[in-house]
């Protein structure tokens, strides 16, 4: 008996594991033998994506499930049966291999084997793109003709998984030319493309439109006008205007009939010389009415330049002689005269006319008459325009000789 005792007790610890190897072979083999395979394909549930990740496209469905079910246990169907996968551990763009995990919503029911277990799948990271709007009117009804084109906004942004973004040039919207020649002014549902003009998704646009204008003519009719700078504005103190100059100086423009017929000229629109006192250039656009088009025009560009404001003032002044001789007597035909004198604002109002002389240049002149021109010493920025007379009757004569005194 002891000798049996020691058989059995001798390296129990294997001989345990060796019957619980055993029993787990034995239930293997049990359930691979009672085994089942489920028939149609289990879709894999949208998984939870990370934030600024875009998943590129979703995982294929498990195709097989193999499972143990107890006898007497209903039917499994799709719903039974739940596969996802776990995205939650990645941050940064890449292709990656992801388990693929299958639970039964009957827990008598125990999953196997799966297929695919494992499925690759291509994360994407968001970015933004600014990209330029573009018309696309498709063909032109006959008889008609288009204007200009224009889109509000001129650019909008793309956003979306980069390997999309990337492709993408330009929001396109579609529109149609009416027959009827009505022009084009609505908002139009933008679509992200790329260079060859086909839809990229997926892909957002904001704004997701834009607002479309087209020009429409019906046999438009074509004048050759001038350009007429519109300058507004007030220069610096002290300068007004002198010249301005406009290139070009006409256009070719085109338009309905009607409103053409009625132009003389075209408009710019407004530069301001506010507070300039230097030539300037402004480059600027036609102010053009409806229903009037420019044909090929490009930047109208104003030239304005300014001079100093001039005033005239006139003024009664006295005789000054100049150059007089000793022993000579100089007598002037009139004792004042009248000087027209011109100069900036401030200049003028600094002189005084009571101060002002005029000159008579009698240096050496001998006894006689003599028509001397009249001239004038005026302060720095005023120029003398005129004097009236022009000259003045001037006649020299010897001094008389002084009074001896009275003698006792």
């Amino acid at each position: 008996m002891r000798r049996l005792l020691e058989v059995v007790v001798h390296n129990w610890p294997l001989k345990l594991a060796a019957v619980g190897m055993a029993t787990l072979l034995y239930g293997g083999l049990a359930l691979s033998q009672g085994a089942e395979t489920f028939p149609d394909p289990v879709p894999i549930r949208p998984p939870v994506i990370p934030s600024e990740l875009y998943l590129i496209e979703a995982p294929p469905p498990v195709t097989s499930i193999r499972f143990f079910a107890p006898e007497g246990t209903d039917q499994p169907t799709t719903d039974t049966f739940r596969a996802t996968i776990d995205l939650s551990g990645f941050t940064q763009g890449g292709t990656y291999d992801v388990p693929v995990r299958v639970t039964s919503n009957n827990p008598s029911i125990q999953i196997l084997e799966v297929t695919p277990s494992v499925v690759t799948i291509q994360l994407d990271p968001l970015v933004n793109k600014i990209v330029p709007v573009d018309i696309e009117r498709g063909e032109v009804p006959a008889g008609l003709e288009i204007g200009t084109e224009t889109a509000t906004p001129s650019t909008v942004t793309v956003s979306g998984p980069k390997t999309i973004v990337d492709q993408v040039v330009a929001a396109r919207a579609d529109v149609v030319i009416q027959p009827s020649g009505i022009d084009v002014d609505e908002d139009v549902a933008l679509i992200p493309v790329d260079a060859i003009g086909n839809a990229r998704s997926p892909a957002d646009v904001s704004p997701t439109t834009a607002r479309i204008s087209i020009r429409v003519f019906s046999e438009p009719e074509t004048r050759t006008l001038p350009v007429s700078p519109v300058v507004t504005g007030t220069p610096a103190a002290g300068f007004e205007i002198d010249t301005i100059t406009v290139e070009p100086s006409t256009v070719f423009v085109e338009g309905d009939a009607d409103p053409l017929a009625s132009l003389a000229r075209v408009d710019t629109t407004p530069v301001s010389v506010t507070g300039l006192s230097e030539t300037e250039t402004f480059d600027t656009q036609l102010a053009l009415p409806d229903g009037i088009e420019a044909v090929d025009a490009g930047p109208i560009r104003i030239t304005v330049s300014f001079r100093p404001v001039t005033e005239s003032r006139s003024y009664s002044v006295g005789l000054q002689f100049v150059g007089t001789a000793p022993g000579l007597a100089y007598t002037a035909s009139t004792p004042s005269v009248l000087l027209s004198v011109g100069g900036n604002p401030a200049a003028l109002d600094a002189m005084s006319g009571g101060e002002t002389l005029a000159r008579l240049d009698v240096t050496g002149l001998e006894p006689g008459t003599y028509d001397v021109p009249v001239t004038a010493d005026l302060p720095s920025g005023v120029t003398l325009v005129a004097a009236s007379p022009e000259t003045v009757s001037v006649t020299v004569a010897a001094a008389a000789p002084a009074a001896s005194p009275a003698t006792p």
